[in-house]
């Protein structure tokens, strides 16, 4: 489930200064928003910014080459001619296997005390014949990436002017000491996979000002261009849509050429990604990420040399192949939808990865990418289920699409993209544009605000309830005499029923009901009293519930055991040895059973009950006398029918078909004794 960082949730929304990650967990509870956990910080205890000052390269018996390096790390300096190994001048000795800095350079310190990702803790210990008090880390160590090239200078990182002071915290300039929380997103709140969801969220429960990044006026530039007519082509060709939705109703790219393979993602882009879970991995992968995690539309970067076009959308052909991203090869399935190029001109021919849940590994950034094709989707929420749960790839991009993704979000999220890649890359955005879009506008939904009040149970004023509409996004007209009026926020709210538009980042707000639950959800859970319906007078047992006792007191006062089995079986009856005409084997056979050894439901309770007493005497039970009350199912007589509908009441023909396809399940008794003991 996502991660929410405070400081990044800031920037679309006022979260006070002193907002802990506790206080945040309460005011989403307030708005439906389940609190998961409290990450604590990945690093703790002291690290600190350090200055070389001196480098001892030693050479080791086994050929390696150490550096015996003095590090000024400030107020946790030795004091000259003291510590583990005293110097002449304050500082700290620490051994160093890496070689990718130098003497005056600023590193990152972790004192002893400090523990590291692993947990890996951090103290003084002898090697190399040194006592090494403290480790230089490098990116790798921290957990803010896999760069391999070795220790973090800050002049690299942060720009020479901005590296602060030897001894001054590096857990708050790395972003490495914040707490940060993790929610559990519902299927139907699928926009708050992303800071800008939740950012709304919090300020519907705060009353907050709240900047939504998702619009094109909000962008450094304010505007994001429209298609060209030499944009890199695009077609959708999907010839067997599941369920009549075609697979894929908006697709945008984007080319930036020119972009530094070698630049490095910014500190802050880097902190960022690790405090929402994700492992920095290169400027173009993390880009795409981070505008992910931030608007919650997931985005693939491809190396332009590799991709032919046009880009074809189209379903498999059954037994096709793929190797996707994690390096696995896969077997496609027909309804599989693919995102394909055509290579020498064979329109489709090539697949590039899994519409929606994973890209293939021909086509991916390299480190020796300069030209960068951006792409921006929308696709069918059923499709990108079915394919990630048949290939077992429960990735971050479709964990959006399948709970629904934003359809007027795909052309700002690739402009933040391309915005981000010239400016930290140093590319040049190309003018060409393609936006192949068939998105349809939400459908509008007639309501009664009064209804609200009729399902929930609380007196909310219409005033109310048309505001609360407006407040998650929702266009409200007023329905006169066959006529609507356009939303003018609060002029028309008098009285009449309402036209209710959701915006288009509420795919699952498509009646009055939702309508309703939003209202409730909004104005307050808390409001809506516990009404408890008043208790009848008592009537006591009925006959059918005193057997039961009696019978179950008479078998316990015997010295049984009462026990409740789960109800299905597998072959059990073989093993029972019944003879193969016997009534007890014919079985009710379960569409989805609980487990696949255990298909069908039992037709006698020693089925089940004698399972029970094997597996207590397999652990040591010598004397056992248990005894099971319940229903059994014999489905011999059923009838098979159609369910009826569910807009209507089914009529008497109707349920009485229903009555015969449900089979007999009489109420039994069953005992089991074992051991040498009889019960009295």
């Amino acid at each position: 489930m996502p991660y929410v960082p405070l400081t990044w949730l800031a920037e679309h929304t006022d979260v006070p200064a002193d907002t802990t990650a506790a206080a945040l967990a309460a005011a989403l509870v307030k708005v439906g928003l389940e609190p998961e956990r409290i990450v604590p910080p990945a690093v703790t205890g002291p690290l600190v910014v350090g200055r070389v000052l001196s480098i001892s390269k030693e050479e080791q018996k086994n050929g390696k080459t150490i550096n015996y390096c003095r590090v000024d790390v400030g107020e946790h300096n030795d004091a000259p001619g003291t510590g583990q190994e005293p110097a002449d001048v304050p500082s700290r000795g620490i051994i160093c296997g890496a070689h990718n800095f130098a003497e005056g350079d600023h590193v990152v310190v972790a004192l002893p005390g400090a523990v590291l990702p692993g947990p890996f803790p951090i103290a003084s210990r002898k090697t190399y014949g040194h006592i090494s008090d403290g480790m230089i880390s490098s990116a790798r160590e921290l957990g803010l990436g896999e760069d391999h090239s070795g220790i973090i200078v800050l002049e690299q990182l942060l720009g020479a002017e901005h590296v602060p002071a030897p001894g001054t915290d590096a857990l708050a300039l790395l972003g490495l000491g914040q707490e940060v929380l993790e929610i559990n997103v519902t299927p139907d709140r699928g926009y708050c996979f992303s800071m800008r969801g939740v950012a709304r969220e919090y300020a519907h429960s705060t009353g907050a000002p709240f900047t939504d990044p998702g619009l094109p006026e909000n962008l450094p530039g304010g505007v994001v261009p429209g298609p060209t007519p030499d944009g890199f082509p695009v077609e959708v060709d999907d010839t067997a849509p599941l369920h009549g939705q075609v697979g894929c109703d908006r697709f945008v790219t984007r080319v930036v050429r020119g972009v530094d393979p070698a630049a490095a993602s910014p500190a802050w882009m880097t902190e960022r990604l690790v405090q929402a879970g994700m492992r920095p991995i290169s400027l173009a992968v993390d880009v795409t990420n981070y505008v992910m995690l931030d608007l919650g539309q997931p985005l693939h970067a491809y190396d332009l040399a590799t991709v032919s076009g046009p880009i074809v959308v189209r379903r498999a052909v059954a037994g096709e192949r793929l190797t996707t991203l994690d390096d696995v090869e896969r077997t496609l399935d027909a309804e599989d939808l693919l995102i394909t190029d055509s290579p020498d001109g064979a329109r489709g021919s090539r697949v590039l990865g899994l519409a929606g849940v994973m890209g293939g590994a021909d086509t991916e950034v390299s480190g020796a990418t300069t030209d960068i094709l951006v792409e921006a989707a929308h696709f069918d929420p059923v499709s990108v289920a079915r394919t990630a749960r048949r290939h077992r790839l429960p990735s971050e991009a479709a964990k959006r699409f399948e709970r629904g993704v934003d359809t007027a979000l795909q052309d700002v999220a690739a402009q933040r993209v391309v915005d981000l890649l010239v400016e930290h890359g140093g590319g040049t955005a190309d003018r060409c544009v393609s936006d192949l879009d068939t998105t349809a506008a939400p459908t509008r939904i007639e309501f009664d605000p009064a209804q609200a009040s009729r399902l929930v149970g609380v007196d909310y004023p219409r005033e109310q309830v048309l505001d609360l509409l407006r407040q998650i996004g929702c266009a409200v007209t007023l329905v006169a005499d066959g006529l609507t009026t356009a939303d003018d926020d609060g002029a028309d709210d008098a009285a009449g029923t309402v036209t209710v538009t959701p915006p288009t980042w509420r795919p699952d707000l498509v009646g009055p009901a939702h309508l309703v639950e939003e209202v409730a959800r909004l104005a307050g859970y808390d409001a809506i009293p516990s009404v408890l319906p008043p208790a009848p007078a008592g009537r006591g047992l009925t006959v059918a519930q005193r057997q039961r006792r009696d019978v179950a007191r008479t078998l316990a006062e015997q010295g049984l055991t009462q026990v409740l089995s789960y109800p299905f079986i597998g072959d059990v009856h073989d093993k029972m040895g019944l003879p193969v005409d016997d009534a007890r084997r014919r079985t009710l056979r379960l569409v989805n059973p609980i487990a696949d050894d255990t298909p069908a439901l039992r037709t006698s309770l020693l089925d089940t009950l004698l399972d029970t007493a094997r597996r207590n005497v397999g652990r040591g039970a010598t004397e056992l006398a248990l005894f099971e009350i319940g229903l059994v199912t014999r489905p011999d007589g059923m009838v098979a029918t159609a369910g009826p509908g569910v807009d209507r009441r089914p009529s008497g023909a109707e349920l009485a078909a229903l009555h015969a396809a449900v089979p007999a399940q009489p109420r039994h008794v069953a005992g089991v004794l074992a051991g040498q003991r009889v019960p009295d």
